[in-house]
């Protein structure tokens, strides 16, 4: 692969956007292996429990590259919506794994759109986020009139949205955007050892969770209710459910498989 480096090991998946002379923007080329690096992640079954999804360079990810999108044999922009960024939102989403996000840098466009899709979004103390659409006369893609909203209000979000300013770290972290934030130095560190911790632990029930917060966002209550019973119920026949009991039990560190 060109633009993405893909690196299993101890059962975490490290996926890192690699074309940062241009920012770590997407190229057809990039989203194509981005998409096909998560189908890997989702294939490796027991071997991957979690992934982290960072970049290189300055910057986490600048968005589309634009000379791509103006190209006359390019694209075009609905393809580029539909068979780059709306295939990638989809994996994040429906890959029963955790995501961890490490931003390092800017991330803007479609570039925060994918971060914020991530289960849990750390940021190094230099970091910012910029809903850059409104400048070029275009709406948030990727899944930004879905998450960010639900992440930080309406009110925010439509701000954010149609001003297009730029978010630093600090403000993010307060705005209930993101999780955390490190200093630039240990941002990698913390990142991994999050990352580690989470693919640690119990990965079909984080999996069956995630499957419930994304039923969440269009269920009732009612409905969620419901759905809470019947996944609970395939949760308790897993193993891990029974290694967890058991180490409370004998008041000792559970050793999950992942099963």
């Amino acid at each position: 692969m060109n633009f993405i480096k893909y690196v299993v090991e101890k059962s975490l998946a490290k996926i890192t956007l690699s074309r940062p002379d241009k920012f770590n923007s997407f190229n057809r080329e990039m989203a194509l292996e981005l998409q096909s690096t998560l189908d890997d992640a989702a294939a490796a079954d027991r071997h991957v429990r979690a992934i982290l999804l960072t970049a290189e360079g300055k910057a986490f990810c600048a968005g589309q590259d634009l000379p791509e999108a103006l190209d006359p044999n390019g694209p075009g922009i609905k393809k580029i919506i539909d068979e780059h960024y709306n295939p990638i939102i989809r994996r994040i989403r429906n890959i029963e794994i955790p995501v961890l996000c490490a931003v390092n840098g800017v991330a803007a466009g479609a570039g925060a759109n994918i971060a914020l899709a991530c289960d849990v979004v750390v940021a190094s103390a230099s970091a910012s986020f910029l809903q850059a659409f409104s400048k070029i006369g275009l709406i948030p893609d990727s899944g930004g009139t879905f998450f960010l909203p639900r992440l930080v209000g309406l009110q925010r979000a439509s701000s954010l949205i149609m001003l297009g300013d730029r978010i630093s770290a600090d403000e993010a972290l307060r705005m209930g955007m993101i999780y955390k934030v490190f200093d630039d130095q240990h941002l990698m560190q913390e990142a991994s050892a999050l990352a580690s911790t989470l693919a640690s632990l119990p990965t079909k029930a984080l999996g069956l969770s995630k499957r419930l917060l994304n039923e969440s966002l269009a269920n009732s209550l009612e409905q969620q209710l419901e759905r809470e019973c019947r996944i609970q119920v395939e949760a308790s026949a897993t193993y891990d459910y029974n290694e967890g009991v058991r180490a409370f039990l004998e008041k000792r560190k559970p050793q999950f498989k992942g099963e």
